[in-house]
């Protein structure tokens, strides 16, 4: 996978609206199957092309009506997160984490928004063998698209004395959902979202809540510094009924700063480094420090595959995130300085890089990884 970090990425071309929103997606191509290590070269090269050629228009209008999403679904990607007896291929973890870095360096709102979609198919896959049909197929081929709201029970709000989204047991024997999601990506785009609630003896539910139930309230997309096209939204609960809970003993659980951040960081480096060295061919003072940089993204992406294919304990992974987050951080500045005054020009690849790397000092950042990365701009040791 030696080639996600050389070669320039081909500039962003405007694309096209669908003609309408939401396509009949179908699985076209097979990007992966359930023994092979790595997704079939040739289907994520293409893939990634067609994102980057959208990509402009996904940061404007988000990879939902660009057709990014259905890129994604065309060419086999959404089918390798889902299990092979609900209608997907099964990838390998390292498979994925190798097409998550691709996705990101091509297009970082679609690969948030793949993340996300991928999170909620993987608590529902935790669920029983009739939800999992129920839900499950229509995922993998892109003829329904879903979310996760999951940040209140994780890193978002837990310093409250009270649960920001309750979940309340009715006569009838169902839940009922109180309270608000902060953080839900694509929310207005999805047909469901799988969200967490906190029931009054403190257990944790997930659940599945179709968008357009009773009581279900989006706010409008915010305006974020970076990554607005992944129409990020407050969703409000007002005794919404889910279509059905799931047990988080029944899945991995919540979890923050998993192995698909840190693709997504090294993704975002290799999109600076693209810069960078583009730049390093008119000015050569620049190569030793583009190549310096390079090869850090190769030692943290082999630590990656590595984790990826033998598994990583909780320290060892926080740690590897936040070398992906001092990583991405430089290498966004990096490419900056070198662009001059032109990168400072709103919609230049360089500031753009910038404010996307700033991105990951807030997402999915477990306390270890937030403490490692102040000390480091702090000129502080980390702790112990």
């Amino acid at each position: 996978m030696d080639d996600f970090f050389h070669g320039k990425p081909e500039s962003c071309r405007p694309g096209h609206l669908p003609a309408h929103p939401r396509p009949a997606y179908g699985i076209l191509s097979g990007m992966f199957s359930p023994a092979a290590l790595h997704a079939e070269p040739a289907s994520l090269r293409a893939l990634c092309r067609d994102l980057e050629t959208l990509s402009d228009l996904s940061r404007s209008v988000g990879p939902w009506q660009s057709g990014a999403f259905g890129k994604l679904a065309d060419a086999g990607l959404l089918a390798g997160f889902i299990p092979t007896d609900c209608g997907g291929t099964a990838a390998t973890e390292l498979a994925i984490v190798e097409a998550l870095t691709a996705v990101a360096a091509a297009c970082l709102t679609s690969a948030l928004a793949l993340t996300q979609w991928a999170s909620a198919c993987r608590i529902m896959a935790g669920g029983s063998a009739e939800l999992r049909q129920q839900f499950l197929p229509p995922l993998a081929d892109g003829r329904t698209f879903t979310t996760v709201g999951i940040a209140q029970l994780s890193t978002s709000r837990r310093h409250l004395g009270k649960p920001a989204l309750e979940a309340i047991p009715h006569a009838s024997g169902d839940w009922l959902l109180e309270g608000a999601c902060p953080w839900v990506t694509g929310a207005a785009e999805s047909d469901t979202i799988v969200t967490g609630a906190v029931a009054a003896d403190g257990r944790q539910l997930f659940c599945i809540v179709d968008t357009q139930a009773p009581g279900l309230a989006i706010a409008p997309p915010m305006h974020m510094l970076a990554l607005s096209g992944s129409h990020t939204s407050a969703v409000t609960f007002r005794g919404v009924r889910p279509q059905a809970v799931i047990l988080p003993e029944a899945t991995a659980g919540v979890r923050t700063g998993g192995l698909a951040t840190t693709a997504l960081a090294l993704g975002a480096t290799e999109r600076s480094l693209a810069i960078l060295f583009s730049e390093a061919a008119l000015r050569p003072a620049l190569t030793p420090i583009a190549a310096a940089l390079r090869t850090e993204a190769k030692e943290i992406a082999d630590s990656l595959w590595q984790a990826a294919q033998q598994g990583i304990d909780a320290a060892p992974r926080d740690a590897l995130r936040a070398r992906a987050n001092s990583l991405v951080m430089r290498a966004g500045q990096a490419a900056l300085t070198a662009a001059k005054g032109a990168g400072f020009v709103v919609g230049h690849p360089a500031g753009q890089a910038v404010s996307e790397a700033l991105f990951f000092l807030v997402w999915s950042c477990p306390q270890a990884v937030a403490a490692a990365g102040l000390c480091e701009l702090a000129g502080m040791a980390p702790a112990d």
